[in-house]
């Protein structure tokens, strides 16, 4: 296991080496230049100098677009970040680290609850669809799945905030708390705030939730009929077992095994936040901060960003498949 372990940390070292050549090179080909767009209006009325514009960009290494110029901007990042430093986002003129560490932990929040709630809706969905295929239960949770795969976010999140927020007005539509309001520094305070993030919550998770749900509750669908179908399953009805044991007992432990694939991909979200989401709902999660950077054009905080993706990504692929080694013995990492 350990060998194996030490294996795949060494390729995917290689895998963020060529990712993060990739991101570089796309990132420096964005049409927008967040210093020539911060600059412009003082370079027009001559309080900044074109020559020192030039100057703070070859700081950053992104005064040459040729290719040699690319190359040697993207040493320069690189030595930087091996040393641990991502450097200084020039929109929100602070670390890219700080940023990152001090924003995503509001995006955890709200992906973890979302993911939860994912989990304990679908696979119990998909269990029942599967159980009862063909049936009236099995087409309605199909139709309502679908129809929330196929909603786009930025519509269906309209569509809430219209019924929830602006006709009915239950929910507020932006932001974490009450910006009128004001909380003590006591007990009663905090639970006070508490109650008021979690009242502005509701909507962007519940959004989350449905727009998530229909692919995993047809993933476990799919693989729940599969297995019913394996001939162990039609020996333990045999023995007498009841149906209850047969799917939860012997037919689901054997349905986990496809669904632990999906980890790889819920750790980056967890982390990088719900980019659309948090931008409907003006909530100031790391997504909402990474999309603004990515329209603005500030390349090391855009840089920044993705790489941290990739790490996550790395991760929660190897904790993918050493779930697998938990959930199947007949996986032997080892080999």
């Amino acid at each position: 296991m350990i060998k194996y372990i030490i294996k795949r940390l060494l390729v995917s070292l290689i895998v963020l080496f060529g990712v993060s050549v990739l991101i570089y090179t796309l990132v420096r080909m964005m049409p927008n230049d967040y210093i020539d767009n911060k600059y412009h209006e003082q370079l027009l009325i001559g309080t900044v100098s074109q020559e020192q514009i030039d100057a703070f960009k070859a700081l950053y290494g992104l005064n040459d677009n040729s290719f040699f110029g690319i190359v040697k901007g993207y040493l320069n990042w690189l030595g930087n970040a091996l040393r641990g430093d991502l450097g200084i986002s020039f929109k929100y003129e602070k670390k890219v680290a700080d940023v990152i560490t001090t924003n995503m932990w509001t995006s955890f929040t709200i992906a973890l609850i979302a993911t939860i709630l994912q989990f304990l809706i679908a696979i119990p969905l998909g269990i029942s669809s599967a159980t009862h295929q063909y049936s009236v239960r099995d087409y309605t949770v199909t139709v309502l799945t679908m129809i929330g795969i196929s909603l786009p976010t930025y519509f269906l999140a309209a569509i809430v905030v219209k019924i929830f927020s602006v006709d009915l007005g239950w929910f507020p539509n932006s932001g974490l708390v009450d910006p009128s309001a004001t909380y003590p520094d006591t007990i009663a305070g905090w639970f006070a705030e508490l109650g008021d993030k979690i009242h502005h919550l509701v909507l962007p998770i519940f959004v989350s939730v449905i727009l998530s749900i229909g692919g995993l509750m047809r993933y476990t669908r799919t693989n729940m009929l599969e297995v019913l179908n394996a001939d162990y399953i039609r020996t333990a009805r045999a023995k007498g077992l009841s149906e209850r044991k047969v799917i939860y007992k012997h037919a689901f432990r054997n349905t986990l095994i496809p669904l632990v694939t999906i980890l790889a991909g819920i750790l980056p979200s967890l982390f990088g936040g719900m980019m659309i989401t948090e931008q409907v709902f003006g909530i100031n999660g790391i997504g909402r901060l990474a999309y603004t950077a990515l329209q603005d054009g500030d390349i090391p905080f855009v840089m920044g960003y993705n790489m941290f993706l990739a790490v996550l990504t790395v991760i929660g692929t190897l904790l993918s498949d050493l779930m697998y080694s938990i959930v199947d013995p007949r996986v032997n990492l080892s080999k």
